[in-house]
């Protein structure tokens, strides 16, 4: 005999309330509708209702096995029916996963957010779930490896990027049942549409030339071009490997760095003062006045702080590289506070793991941390404009062309 519910909804509703299972309503209401859409999917498969008696019938019931299924209204214990005849997997369960895709999302963007595998175990529990393993946790962060390959093997077509940073941070990872420090390398750079990209990303074993090499190999056979300035500490491995790839670019000490190095060499009572002097390099209006102040802070430092006034000597060239290109350009280029923000975030996530269990778990997180900012940079507000961009080529070229016939009138003096 067929079972049917001669119940309203509001009746229904009433009696939840005033039941025990009141306080869980929701679950409650998601279980039996679940459970009325298995039963209706079983109906079909057997050509026939629950208890029907019919020749047309195919298949019949056969008991039913009880089910976990995690869901955001809380953990169900679902009934799910059993056929005599093959097997009944509900459509509304994937197979051969026990939670929803919304709740995979929010476990790996906790990931992404730091949450160590251990804290997301409360993390669910908050959401009503009975709780996940830590290896699960880490089954589902595995989902990004994909969104992350496609993300740093994405080709550069939106060239000329005439401005590029680069850098590096080092992160604990177990290798051969020992705990290493690697290199995680990263390239930004500015499109032809003035917005700032996240170019790529590598692990090495040594911030090397070899590896520097490689991975700008990499960024140019993706489709990097028209590189005009390079932006970055002054590794000698990483400034050999840009001249070596990047053939025709200017290179650009990156300023932060540098001042680090600077003060090394003053006093700590005088440091202060040192770095103020120095700053003022970078607050003139045009190139004539850069080298100007530079010259005059030189001068002023050599009486009471040789050494340092050495080292500014000594990089005078790839300190003030950004002045050959447009003054609107200036602050962006030896301004480090950018590539330190985005280096900021990307600590504050891997601080909380802490040691990576591999490297391909160290290149999940910071290319789903990267991929994200990446995002968020394409469709903020540009960082320089497309005319001042144009500007910047047009003014190089035009040197270019200038030095060249320079060098070319020299050739036929010499030679008359």
């Amino acid at each position: 005999m067929e079972v049917t519910n001669t119940m309203g909804a509001e009746a229904l509703v009433r009696k939840y309330l005033e039941s025990d299972a009141g306080s869980d309503l929701l679950a409650e209401m998601v279980k039996m509708t679940a459970e009325l859409l298995m039963d209706a999917e079983v109906d079909v498969m057997c050509n026939a209702g629950y208890g029907e008696r019919t020749e047309d019938r195919v298949n019949s019931r056969n008991g039913h096995r009880d089910r976990r299924w995690d869901t955001r209204a809380g953990t169900i214990n679902l009934e799910i029916p059993k056929l005599r005849k093959g097997s009944y997997m509900p459509s509304l369960l994937e197979p051969r996963r026990r939670a929803e895709q919304a709740l995979v999302s929010v476990v790996c963007q906790a990931y992404i957010e730091g949450v160590s595998t251990r804290r997301v175990d409360d993390l669910v529990k908050s959401m009503g779930i009975d709780g996940m393993s830590k290896s699960q946790v880490s089954e589902l962060a595995k989902q990004l490896d994909s969104r992350v390959s496609e993300f740093r093997n994405r080709p550069l077509d939106a060239g000329p990027y005439t401005y590029v940073w680069l850098d590096a941070l080092f992160h604990k990872v177990r290798e051969g049942g020992r705990v290493v420090s690697v290199a995680t390398v990263i390239a930004t750079g500015v499109n032809a549409e003035g917005h700032r990209e996240i170019l790529g990303m590598d692990v090495f074993t040594t911030e090397d030339g070899a590896g520097w090499v490689a991975f700008l190999r990499g960024l140019v056979a993706r489709g990097l071009s028209g590189v005009a300035l390079v932006i970055s500490d002054a590794h000698q491995g990483l400034v050999n490997a840009i001249a070596a790839v990047l053939d025709g670019a200017c290179w650009q000490r990156c300023r932060t760095h540098f001042m680090r190095n600077l003060l090394t060499r003053v006093p700590k009572a005088a440091q202060a003062m040192v770095a103020t002097v120095v700053r003022t390099i970078f607050a003139q209006s045009d190139a004539v006045q850069v080298k100007a102040q530079f010259a005059r802070v030189v001068d002023q430092l050599e009486g009471q702080f040789a050494n340092a006034a050495e080292l500014l000597n000594e990089v005078e060239a790839d300190l003030l590289a950004f002045a050959t290109f447009p003054v609107e350009h200036w602050k962006q280029i030896w301004s480090n506070n950018t590539q330190e923000r985005l280096n900021k975030e990307v600590r504050r996530r891997t601080d909380v793991v802490g040691i990576f269990p591999n490297r391909a778990s160290l290149i999940r997180l910071v290319g789903a941390v990267l991929a994200e900012q990446h995002d968020e940079w394409a469709v903020g507000r540009r960082y320089m404009s497309t005319e001042s961009l144009i500007k910047a080529r047009t003014q190089l070229i035009t040197e270019e062309v200038a030095e060249a016939e320079e060098v070319t009138a020299v050739q036929l003096e010499v030679a008359s």
